[in-house]
């Protein structure tokens, strides 16, 4: 049978012992999100077929629909052995959008909200040896304001920066067969400077741990301890420092043990933080010259059709001289992250919030849930340089109640991750920041210059602490001037990032298509443009980083430097000359 995406969804947390059940399920749409109701798990025959782990609304589904979906049902068998009944049986899904109900053979195993993050439920006493049946029902709602959905089209038709919906299963679900005890998690934390790793998790049961650190296949670390109440904390000296590198990467492999139970994992040794105005990866300044990615596939939607598209798009990015990106109101599967890790490629790390309505009492649980889930899930990840939890919040400042949100998801995520920057909201409003981050779409270059290189003054005038009346905060750009200050926080010395720009509409000759500004007549037009707009960043000795808006063009937003098919759309050699000067801040 015929298994798309068969690669282990997460090679950060692998075991040998696995089973995928991506393929062809049963499938019905539910839109009267009555399946559990009516017991449709017990029903002879589903109406059709549909590939996982692709949505209904994908043409790889098979299925293809995009109307508007409130509820679908899943269905599929699959086998077990008596070896592989004998332990702990887990059954765990990459991402499921939205609301989901999973049942085994009839009986109710577990349920989760939130579209993007992963989760999973012990199915031991519900499986047999033999064949089972699973039973997924799925909820769905983009406009009801109680679930994120990033850039999904809240209304019929993909329109400006809003595309095709994702509804159920959109990632990977497989099989784990554990023993009765086994590692439940852990987290790393790389010190660099002292050549050592600090190792924390959780355990089921008690017993020995055995750890052991690997480069290139050379054992160069090592720690035994013995866990008796659930938790344990290990510090591991290596004997062989190697530095995790931008463009580069360099992963070391470690192994955890634990009675019978086997994890592959890998850390890398990698700090990165804020310094003054400057961004410090492994204490080296560095100029994020990042790029927007949204993570849109036009066969797959928000599913790459295969683990090579994952890889491609963060080859384009390199190709066209960027070191990283942004992955824009979305959480991306594991796999994409662990082939950042593998080629040092730095990525944010953002929560979807748009279609969140933050004003509602019910909201705020629901964000706090499924953001701390994702960055619990990715913490690991070296490639992972920084979090966003929200991106464009209009209309926060006349609300404190929001002010309070924002404040306090910042501390949150700061608690749950103390080793990286953090981001409150990207763009317009903002209450509490590490990093004076804006989004800046003047297709002018010579304003746009003059505003940052008035900025640079005024920093200078003031030793770097500006007030938030200050004229210089409300010179805001066409398209957002009227409706806030184009920054509203005072200015006390921070980063500062500019982490949307360009945005610089080209509809391959034609004039449709949605993008920013007038739209370039000529590829040359377009250099001069986007070479303005860069140099102004990069020449600008108090900017420590930008983003590109954006890596590809997604259905009909046409600012990519490359086409939604991943081709180019004009000399992406012009474009790494522009983007690999160096920087005015950098040392």
């Amino acid at each position: 049978m015929y298994i798309p995406r068969e690669e282990h969804p997460n090679p950060q947390w692998e075991r040998e012992q696995w089973q995928n059940l991506n393929g062809l399920w049963e499938f019905e749409f539910d839109f009267g999100c009555s399946a559990e109701e009516r017991r449709l798990w017990e029903k002879e025959q589903f109406d059709r077929e549909i590939l996982v782990p692709f949505c209904p609304e994908s043409r790889l589904s098979g299925i293809g629909y995009t109307d508007f979906i409130s509820g679908v049902a899943y269905r599929r068998k699959f086998t077990l052995s008596d070896t592989e009944t004998a332990g702990r049986v887990i059954l765990h899904f990459g991402a499921v959008d939205y609301e989901t109900a999973v049942y085994v053979n009839g009986t109710l195993v577990g349920s989760h909200k939130g579209g993007y993050t992963s989760f999973s439920f012990d199915i031991t006493s519900q499986v047999v040896p033999g064949e089972n049946t699973l039973f997924v029902a799925v909820k769905d709602d983009v406009r009801g304001g109680l679930q994120p959905k990033g850039k999904q089209a809240h209304f019929y038709a993909s329109s400006g920066c809003d595309y095709t919906r994702t509804t159920g299963i959109w990632q990977t679900v497989w099989l784990e067969f554990l023993p009765e005890s086994y590692i439940k998690c852990a987290h790393y934390y790389p010190d660099p400077e002292n050549g050592k790793v600090t190792i924390t998790g959780q355990v089921q049961g008690k017993g020995v741990l055995e750890l052991a650190a690997f480069w290139d296949e050379k054992k160069v670390g090592e720690k035994t301890l013995t866990v008796k109440e659930g938790y344990f904390t290990a510090e591991m000296e290596l004997s062989e420092v190697h530095l995790w590198e931008p463009g580069k990467g360099g992963l070391y492999t470690l192994e955890l043990s634990f009675g019978e139970d086997k994890v592959k994992s890998y850390f890398g040794l990698r700090t990165a933080r804020f310094e003054g105005r400057k961004f410090l990866v492994n204490g080296k300044s560095l100029f994020q010259r990042m790029v927007l990615d949204q993570g849109f596939y036009p066969e797959g939607i928000y599913t790459a059709p295969t683990d090579e598209d994952l890889v491609k798009d963060i080859q384009l990015s390199f190709a066209a001289g960027f070191n990283g990106a942004r992955l824009h109101q979305k959480v991306f599967e594991a796999r994409f992250l662990y082939h950042c890790d593998r080629l040092g490629y730095l990525v944010w790390g953002e929560y979807p919030n748009w279609g969140l309505d933050h004003a509602h009492p019910l909201s705020t649980e629901t964000y706090l849930n499924e953001w701390s889930e994702a960055v619990e899930r990715d913490f690991n990840h070296p490639a992972i340089i920084g979090w966003c939890p929200f991106n464009e919040t209009w209309g926060y400042w006349e609300d404190q109640e929001k002010n309070a949100l924002l404040s306090s998801i910042y501390k949150l995520t700061k608690r749950l991750d103390p080793t990286r920057p953090c981001i409150d909201s990207s763009g317009n409003y903002r209450v509490i920041s590490e990093v004076y981050d804006i989004h800046d779409y003047d297709q002018d270059t010579q304003s746009f210059k003059a505003r940052w290189d008035g900025l640079s003054q005024r920093i200078q005038e003031t030793g770097g602490h500006i007030p938030a009346d200050d004229p210089f905060f409300n010179s805001a750009p066409e398209g957002i001037r009227g409706r806030a200050p184009f920054f509203n926080q005072p200015y006390d010395n921070q980063p500062i990032f500019v982490s949307e720009y360009g945005g610089i509409r080209w509809p391959d000759g034609s004039l449709e298509g949605w993008g920013y500004g007038n739209a370039p007549t000529t590829p040359e037009e377009f250099f001069a443009r986007y070479r303005g707009l860069t140099e102004a960043m990069l020449q600008n000795k108090d900017i420590c980083g930008f983003c590109y808006t954006q890596l590809y063009d997604v259905e009909q937003e046409v600012n990519g430097l490359y086409t939604y098919g991943r081709k180019e759309k004009y000399d992406i050699q012009i474009i790494r000359e522009i983007n690999q000067q160096k920087a005015a801040i950098e040392d």
